[in-house]
């Protein structure tokens, strides 16, 4: 049963028992800022993330990397003001299985398979693939 609807009206999403979840959480969500600098301190000051990684990702773009606990807000800026970035990240434990379901229930397949390099130390990079959603949305997954 994919969803029912409770006694408020609203409608809830369930589970069968059978039906394996492939994701753990959201690992980050990006967000597009025409001042990196300024929205950096700003998320740090009002909302107690910490900014621990920044780098130039090529064609003109800046990204800042702040953590809140384990969430990681990804902060992109683009110098020719282009709004594009805008995605989100689940981390999965089953990274090419996972990818190979989408694929095979027609989910488009934006970006390909491929490895990552690390943003902190003591981390490794990880897998990551980018998929579309129904309005074209970007669905990052990482494992």
């Amino acid at each position: 049963m994919l969803g029912k609807v409770a006694k408020s009206g609203v409608k809830s999403l369930s589970l069968d028992r059978e039906e394996k979840i492939m994701f753990k959480r959201i690992d980050h969500v990006a967000l597009h800022v025409t001042d990196l600098d300024g929205s950096v301190k700003f998320y740090e000051k009002h909302f107690g993330f910490k900014h621990y990684f920044q780098h130039a990702a090529g064609s003109g773009t800046q990204i800042a990397y702040l953590k809140l606990g384990d969430t990681v807000l990804e902060l992109t800026h683009h110098f020719d003001g282009a709004m594009t970035g805008f995605h989100f990240c689940l981390e999965t434990d089953s990274f090419d299985e996972t990818v190979a379901k989408l694929q095979n229930d027609s989910v488009k397949l934006i970006r390909a398979p491929h490895d990552t390099a690390a943003r902190e130390p003591r981390e490794n990079g990880w897998r990551r693939a980018v998929f579309a959603g129904p309005d074209g949305e970007q669905i990052e997954l990482r494992g």
